[in-house]
Parts: C-alpha cells; structure tokens; sequence
C-alpha cells in the first residue's frame, strides 16, 4: 500500500533532482561520446560505459525518484531491490569496460596479465554473487554476510582498477592518476553505504559524493574527446 497522505519534504525533493540531473548527465555525455567518436573505439567504449553506468543506475534511482515524489509503497521497494541488484551487476561491468578504456587510451603500456586476470576473475565472482537469491535484495534485512562478500571481492576489483592508472601516472600529459583518485572516493563512500545504510540511513549521504566521483570519471572521459 501507498503512504497515505504523503507530502514530499524539501530533502526528498532535493534528492529528486540530484538523481534526475545525474541520469540526465550520463544520457547526454552517452550521446556526446557516441557523436564525436567518429568512429574511435576509444570515445565508442567511453559511451558504452556512460551508458552502462546510466541504464544500470536508473533501475535504481527512478524508483527512488518516485518514492521522493509519491512515497513508498510495496511495489516501489521491490523495484528498489531489484534495482539494487541490476545497478550491482552493472557496476562490475562498468569497471571491466574501464580496464579496456585504460588499454587503449596508453596503447603502448603492456597491460600486466596477472592484473587483467584479477579484474576478470573478482568481476566474474561478484556478479556471480549478486545473482544468488539469497542475497534477499527486495527485503529490509538483506544478507550482510552475501553483502561483505561479495562487496570484499569488488574492492578488488577495484584496486585492479586502480593500479593500471596509477602505472600510467600523466603520460601523454593526461593526469589519469585523476582516474584513480575518482575510484578511490566512490570506493570510499559506496562501502559504508552498502554495509551499513539499512541501520543508519544518514550514511546514505555518502551516495551524493560518490556519484559525483562517477561524474567526474565521465567527465575525464570528455576531457579527451574535446
């Protein structure tokens, strides 16, 4: 059942418009890299990740949008769960899609294979974990033990992630150790939201900075295309 009576309060209208320009900002800069790619596999990939990233956050976030307008009800928190998982998945796949963005954008450093086969591997695993049922995405519990799992193996993931763009440093004059500080503050406030916002919800402020750090990876992304 809908709230009954339910009246949007100024956070939740804020929250609203912060999720709505966030989506809107990964559509556009999908576009803009898809335009101007001419043909670049490089500025191609870069739009199949902003598009990756956009899709799989709005399973989320629409119902979120929603639920700040409308209020909650049953159907919004299964979408919301569902959403959780789906954004899960595609997370992983974002960093997979940024390990060969970082390929091609220094073609001539030699990607370690042992790094490659910790990213696939940690990838693999995670999104292998985030299909279990068991997980319990569309409940209030959720599965804290699931969830440190397979959050664990996203860190590394991550720091895979991390080191290939802290080898490149600024060559070619492209600051991408940039990159890597991105993923280190979106790593920094996702964690403590997916442990521990379901019994304190204000961690869930640490979201704005680290979709804001998302922002700023695709904003490296058309730095280079313009």
């Amino acid at each position: 059942m809908r709230e009954n009576n339910y009246k949007p309060q100024m956070p939740d209208v804020m929250e609203a418009i912060f999720d709505a320009a966030y989506l809107i900002f990964d559509l556009v800069a999908a576009v803009l890299f898809f335009i101007f790619s001419k043909g670049n596999t490089l500025f191609v990939l870069y739009g199949a990740l902003t598009l990756t990233l956009c899709g799989g956050d709005a399973f989320h976030l629409v119902p979120r949008i929603i639920r700040a307008v409308q209020g909650s009800s049953d159907k919004i928190k299964r979408q919301l769960g569902i959403g959780l998982q789906v954004s899960s998945i595609t997370m992983t796949v974002f960093y997979i899609i940024l390990m060969y963005i970082w390929k091609l954008t220094f073609p001539e450093i030699t990607l370690p294979v042992a790094i490659q086969a910790v990213i696939w591997i940690s990838a693999v695993i995670r999104i292998v974990i985030c299909m279990f049922p068991q997980n319990n995405w569309c409940t209030d519990e959720g599965n804290m033990k699931l969830s440190i799992i397979r959050n664990a193996v996203f860190v590394v993931t991550g720091i895979g992630i991390i080191i290939l763009y802290l080898i490149s440093g600024n060559t070619y004059g492209y600051h991408m150790t940039r990159m890597a500080a991105a993923i280190i503050i979106s790593f920094g406030c996702y964690l403590p939201v997916t442990l521990f916002s379901k019994t304190k919800p204000k961690v869930g402020l640490l979201m704005i900075p680290k979709t804001c750090a998302y922002m700023w990876i695709i904003a490296m992304g058309l730095q280079l295309l313009f």
